[in-house]
């Protein structure tokens, strides 16, 4: 064993927001045009279930609403970055994951005509991957990773997309097979489609 491994590879670095593989902007929301209190991590770790659902429901709502206008689409970005600053704590992304916002965010990565949108909503799918602690029974993970693929699949030669998209998809894998790997059996809502290998195949080959 000690022959065939060195020990940086036994070490399992982030996908998503590595600076080793790509640089990020730094997240940075502006809590004057949040349209929902920027309520800190202690405050919503330290919620009533009644208060924190009806928080969960406004951004829902907000996220839900569509970006007629180039001011609809920033507080729509606004409200992402915020969740962003939210998604690395292991309790809050935890929630957050098995909540109603993330079927919504996968209907946003759909149906978003903003492609900056699109490309938050697949940082904070891939951060909340990250960070979580336990994953329910019924997180719709099949279905973000069958519509990450496909949105690799379509924008293949935009590399910039791409780098978007791929991290969000690398943390879902790799959280699906820690749980598999801990014992606990694999669930219909977690099966990774055959397309998903294929995909991350070409953009190994291709990239």
């Amino acid at each position: 064993k000690e022959l065939i491994y060195t020990e940086s590879d036994l070490i399992v670095t982030p996908i998503i927001d590595n600076p080793k593989i790509m640089k990020q902007v730094p997240v940075r929301f502006d809590s004057k045009t949040l349209h929902i209190p920027a309520y800190s991590v202690e405050k919503l770790s330290s919620m009533k279930d009644l208060d924190w659902n009806n928080f969960l429901k406004r951004v829902c709502s907000l996220l839900d609403c569509s970006e007629k206008n180039t001011g609809a689409a920033r507080s729509k970005l606004n409200l992402l970055y915020y969740l962003c600053t939210l998604a690395v704590h292991k309790e809050i992304a935890s929630r957050l994951i098995s909540s109603q916002l993330f079927p919504i965010l996968i209907q946003q990565l759909r149906a978003a005509s903003n492609w900056d949108i699109r490309a938050n909503v697949a940082r904070v799918i891939g951060l909340l991957a990250l960070h979580t602690s336990e994953l329910g029974e019924n997180v719709p993970v099949s279905e973000a990773i069958t519509l990450l693929t496909e949105l690799i699949r379509e924008n293949f030669r935009n590399s910039k997309l791409k780098q978007c998209f791929l991290p969000a998809l690398g943390e879902l894998l790799y959280l699906i097979a820690s749980k598999e790997e801990k014992g606990e059996h694999p669930r219909e809502c977690w099966a990774v489609p055959s397309a998903a290998y294929t995909v991350l195949m070409r953009c190994l080959r291709e990239g």
